[in-house]
């Protein structure tokens, strides 16, 4: 990463998602000094995924960024999030898979991510699995607490589709 494509792109980190006219302004110029640097590359999916909700736009970026380095760390975390809001849960499953065998990831948000595809695919009992696996790779209160309420959440809506299933 060169000097002013990373101040570039610091920027545009600095201004998401606050001041997207700022942060699209200094991501531009980023790209412009290397349109393949990936870092960049997944802020204009995350742009696209989260701001502007067109997911197939945030795809192309984030598989552009995946191409250009297979072992960022911060692309899978993101692209997963768009693919399961996308409803590509099959994507989303290979990239899970993927992302869990990369060097230096953090490993408890991607189990995370594992688990709300579980929920989504209505598998309760099996969402529960990764996040008891996610404490293993928790190293600060805050995330035991957060594994904790997911856990809670997901029990609790198993108890609600028992009921369902009694009536």
């Amino acid at each position: 990463m060169t000097l002013t494509k990373s101040k570039y792109y610091f920027e545009a980190l600095d201004n998401y998602p606050y001041s997207l006219p700022d942060c699209l302004e200094a991501l531009n110029y980023a790209l412009s000094y290397d349109p393949e640097d990936a870092d960049s590359l997944c802020l204009m999916g995350r742009i696209y995924s989260e701001m502007l909700t067109d997911y197939e736009k945030a795809k192309t970026y984030f598989e552009e960024a995946m191409q250009c380095n297979i072992s960022n760390l911060n692309t899978p975390q993101h692209y997963i999030k768009c693919l399961l809001d996308n409803e590509d849960l099959d994507e989303a499953e290979k990239l899970i898979n993927y992302a869990l065998k990369i060097k230096g990831i953090d490993k408890a948000r991607i189990l995370i991510q594992k688990s709300l595809l579980l929920e989504i695919r209505l598998e309760y009992k099996k969402a529960l699995e990764p996040l008891k696996e996610a404490k293993k790779y928790s190293y600060n209160q805050n995330m035991i607490d957060f594994l904790k309420s997911r856990e809670k959440f997901v029990k609790s809506k198993m108890a609600k589709t028992k009921r369902k299933v009694k009536k």
